[in-house]
């Protein structure tokens, strides 16, 4: 049996609903900045529950544009998770930056102990990141980042709708980042993103540097950026949008069989399931003995397995610069060699998951 990774045929391969809603948007030629996105905006902010949203082009903008209102400028350090993807460190490059890592914890976040060791006089901001559908502890977090007057921007890029006491991700601070790539929970069918504030002061900054800085047609206020989430996507967005509750739900569900199931096998290691954290899984890993021969057993099953991911980004060549040695990030490490994730979106069946169950039983045996 085959259990593919990529779910997007069975989510917009059959939506006539859909097409019709497109085609009645391409005949008013409402492109930028239009109704729909308008619409989108609105919906997303009574979801998350913020007063605002701004939709951006990318989950990578999102976190980009937060920290530029911020202030965030060259020479100025950010701190972050060492097991981040990439997008979260290349926001804090693009302005020039020093990005600040810290390792993470078994719930796949930023260990919030050791952050405060990190924080220098060139601490501007940190970007904690809400990593595989979990959240980082922003309880804990923001008290530190009031302790020494630092703003906080959540890269929740991959955590829609999880929450911590029922207080959801992107609300917990100033600034609540989020993408809506084709491989996220709530997605459109090209790169988007999306900032929450509840913040007016913010919002309206936001509003220009997504549009060049212009506060109308003829006059520019500030230098900005090209970075407005396309009127088309918009309309995508807000077919999907209604659903969003039931597909974190139905993650959720999905997890927990697989929590019950694969806990009980020699082998794997299930994360904690921290009391009172809504974890949404956008990705669904565990920890696993013999991990890349686990991983080739399964590809060879027809299980499209993968690592998220293989080598931590502060070994990446791209952050030679930063002067870090291997082991200076042991739980990233860690991670790197013995985590693996599993297909658990809402569109699979009890039959693919029980599969993949049954093969990974059969590996271990």
């Amino acid at each position: 049996m085959k259990v593919r990774y990529s779910y997007l045929p069975q989510q917009f391969g059959n939506c006539p609903d859909l097409w019709s809603k497109l085609k009645k948007f391409v005949k008013s030629g409402d492109f930028t900045l239009g109704k729909p996105l308008l619409e989108f905006e609105k919906k997303f902010a009574k979801l998350i529950g913020t007063k605002y949203a701004i939709g951006v082009n990318s989950g990578t903008d999102a976190i980009k544009l937060s920290l530029k209102t911020l202030g965030i400028k060259h020479g100025d350090e950010v701190i972050t998770a060492a097991n981040t993807f990439v997008a979260t460190v290349g926001a804090i490059c693009e302005l020039g930056a020093k990005p600040v890592f810290v390792d993470c914890d078994d719930s796949f976040c930023m260990d919030v102990n050791l952050v405060e060791r990190k924080i220098t006089k060139r601490t501007k901001a940190i970007v904690p990141v809400h990593f595989t559908g979990y959240m980082t502890n922003m309880i804990a977090l923001n008290k530190i980042a009031k302790k020494h007057n630092l703003p906080v921007v959540e890269d929740a890029c991959q955590s829609i709708l999880a929450s911590i006491n029922n207080k959801n991700s992107g609300t917990w601070s100033d600034f609540g980042a989020f993408s809506l790539h084709p491989l996220k929970n709530i997605n459109v069918w090209s790169d988007g993103g999306i900032i929450v504030t509840s913040n007016k002061k913010y919002y309206e900054k936001l509003k220009l540097l997504r549009n060049h800085g212009l506060i109308d047609r003829d006059n520019v206020e500030i230098c900005g950026y090209n970075s407005r989430l396309d009127t088309f996507q918009a309309v995508v967005g807000n077919w999907l949008i209604p659903t969003a509750k039931k597909i974190a739900n139905k993650r959720i569900q999905n997890a927990n069989f697989y929590d019950q199931n694969l806990g009980k096998i020699n082998g794997i290691l299930i994360p904690p399931r921290i009391k009172n954290y809504k974890i949404v899984y956008h990705l669904y890993i565990v920890f696993a003995e013999r991990r890349d021969e686990l991983l080739k057993y399964c590809q060879k099953k027809g299980i499209e397995a993968k690592i998220h991911y293989p080598i931590p980004m502060y070994r990446q060549n791209a952050m030679k610069f930063l002067k870090h040695k291997i082991g200076d990030f042991p739980v990233s490490d860690y991670h790197a060699k013995n985590i693996i994730s599993f297909p658990c979106d809402q569109h699979l069946s009890k039959k693919e998951m029980s599969h993949v169950v049954k093969c990974v039983r059969e590996f271990y045996s």
